[in-house]
């Protein structure tokens, strides 16, 4: 069953208003009226796996008394790497609710952001939920446990041209290039040093599982083989993916407004496209001197490369929901002015996640 092309465009237009609304409000902050430790995990979840959940289930072990929290991005439905989720942020807030989170809560537009500018989000957000422990997973290389020990510190480690420093002392702890999922831990790092948040002793750090791949899982829902991956879903997943199917709302991941994006391309001037975020002059110069563009293709050919090797994907993601760099400021600014529930355990697990945190601006996302 294909995806419904007019529910793609219902998504980019309400979340694109709902990003509006976000960035001009304000955040309002009170008191807490619960103990309960706060284990706030970050995930895209595009699908939780198998490796999603042994990270859940080692948290929840280790505190076990902990309000599990999943952080899903988010609005525009567009990942860290630009590229569209398997599913909606509703689907995988159902999935994470039902492998055994307690409470899920939307995140950041990650997809067109910069890494910093979402990072800086995810920070402001664990900052937002009082967040006492934030679970990471990590794969396993040479010199990366000092990396994390010093993490647990409390040390801002930070990544620089072949090599990995540590903020607080100056000295280079690693030479060469990270996985991408360990950059991810010293992107969290520096962003909550940046903020003020205190995040000694607050990471979760787990080892990641062997033989589990999101894109392999993505490549088979798009297949409809869904049953060569069985053993890397977990059955709850496996439920909520097949109904999403079945409705027409997935897989999401391989589709796009590429007519939207080609006639952006095509036809917005030169400052408009200057003052869309991300685009600097450099990008905005080649889609001018390129165009006329008629596929998604010629257009990504001509994006120089950025910082980012997801950058050119980014930049689709801009040029479809046409973000400007003047609202993502603001929003991030603001960021979470509202803490949009996307789904929760019961009731009970409601009313205590509310007396718990101290943000006081809470909605249900309806």
């Amino acid at each position: 069953m294909k995806v419904d092309y007019s529910f793609i465009e219902k998504i980019i237009r309400e979340d694109s208003q709902l990003i509006v609304a976000d960035a001009e409000q304000t955040p309002l902050y009170g008191g807490s009226l619960s103990d309960r430790p706060i284990i706030a995990d970050f995930t895209e979840y595009s699908p939780l796996h198998r490796g999603h959940r042994h990270c859940m289930f080692q948290s929840k072990k280790r505190i076990p008394d902990g309000l599990f929290v999943a952080v899903i991005p988010g609005p525009l439905e567009r990942s860290g790497r630009g590229l569209p989720y398997i599913m909606t942020r509703r689907a995988r807030a159902k999935a994470a609710i039902m492998v055994g989170a307690d409470v899920a809560v939307e995140g950041p537009p990650m997809g067109v952001m910069g890494s910093g500018q979402y990072s800086l989000c995810l920070a402001k957000m664990f900052k937002a939920l009082d967040a006492d422990y934030i679970p990471r997973g990590y794969k396993p290389m040479v010199g990366f446990q000092e990396i994390l020990d010093r993490i647990n510190r409390g040390h801002r480690v930070v990544p620089r041209p072949y090599r990995i420093v540590d903020l607080e002392t100056g000295e280079t702890i690693l030479e060469g290039k990270l996985e991408e999922d360990n950059y991810v831990i010293l992107s969290l790092s520096r962003a909550l040093g940046k903020i003020g948040f205190d995040f000694k002793g607050k990471f979760i750090f787990v080892e990641r599982l062997e033989g589990i791949s999101g894109t392999r899982i993505r490549e088979a829902a798009s297949k409809g083989r869904l049953e060569d991956v069985v053993d890397m879903l977990p059955p709850e997943t496996l439920r909520v993916l097949k109904d999403e199917i079945s409705q027409g709302r997935a897989p999401l991941h391989e589709t796009r407004l590429e007519d939207r994006i080609i006639e952006n391309a095509n036809r917005l001037g030169r400052d408009e496209l200057l003052d869309l975020n991300l685009l600097d002059e450099k990008t905005v110069n080649a889609i001018i001197e390129n165009r006329p563009f008629n596929s998604i293709g010629e257009i990504l050919a001509c994006i120089p490369r950025g910082f980012s090797r997801h950058y050119k994907n980014r930049i689709l993601s801009v040029l479809e929901a046409k973000v400007h760099k003047g609202l993502i400021s603001k929003y991030i600014e603001n960021y979470p002015s509202t803490i949009r529930i996307l789904d929760y355990k019961d009731e009970e697990v409601l009313k205590e996640f509310k007396d718990r945190i101290p943000h006081r601006r809470l909605e249900i996302w309806q």
